[in-house]
């Protein structure tokens, strides 16, 4: 005696379901061609050359941490130096440097003028003696004040300049004309290329017109 078939059953949507005890076939899954995954591979391996590029870049022109704080000390070290020098309308060498002149008209015979005086040296007799005397001064290989040369900073080299500056606010102001204020710009270069500059100001303690 056969038995009766079995008839589907309609599901809510109107499709015939599998009839009872039969399993849903698992639906297809498709992975990546050949091609698709080198082509994958390609554009990926391009993209992290580009971000690598980038990185390698940034890494060969940004500053040794090292080499920029051993710069920083160089240029405070001679900043602090020339800051500590007289500053007056005379050279010091002049009868009149310690009188109160108000301008270089009241000098004997030396007049201070930028940069140093004939024949001075930063470490040779005779010496650097006034703060504009430095402007111009350049080192390559860093020496000390006995011109010894510091072997560890052979690779770094420094300059200065001096130059009138205006200083003050709305209320007091020194002009770059009263020649009452100079600007130090010490510019330390590193092994590695790379540049650190420092600023600072000096005032005159002698009389001035402006002051």
């Amino acid at each position: 005696m056969s038995s009766p078939a079995t008839a589907s059953t309609p599901d809510k949507s109107g499709m015939s379901s599998l009839p009872s005890g039969h399993v849903h076939p698992r639906p297809i899954q498709r992975g990546l061609s050949l091609i698709e995954l080198v082509v994958f591979m390609v554009v990926l391996s391009a993209a992290l050359a580009g971000v690598l590029r980038v990185f390698i870049q940034a890494g060969a022109h940004s500053a040794d941490p090292l080499q920029r704080r051993q710069a920083l000390a160089v240029a405070e070290a001679l900043l602090d130096e020339i800051e500590q020098m007289s500053f007056t309308w005379c050279d010091p060498d002049d009868p009149n440097a310690a009188l109160t002149v108000t301008s270089a008209a009241g000098c004997a015979s030396l007049p201070e003028a930028m940069g140093p005086e004939s024949n001075e040296t930063r470490a040779a007799t005779p010496q650097f003696d006034n703060v504009n005397d430095y402007h111009g001064y350049a080192e390559n290989g860093i020496v000390d004040i006995t011109n010894t040369p510091i072997t560890a900073l052979s690779g770094y080299s420094a300059s200065v300049a001096v130059t009138a500056a205006d200083l003050g606010n709305s209320y007091y102001q020194l002009t770059a004309a009263s020649g009452a204020v100079l600007r130090i710009t010490v510019t330390v270069t590193s092994p590695d290329g790379n540049t650190l500059t420092l600023d600072g100001y000096r005032t005159a303690h002698a009389p001035s017109p402006a002051i």
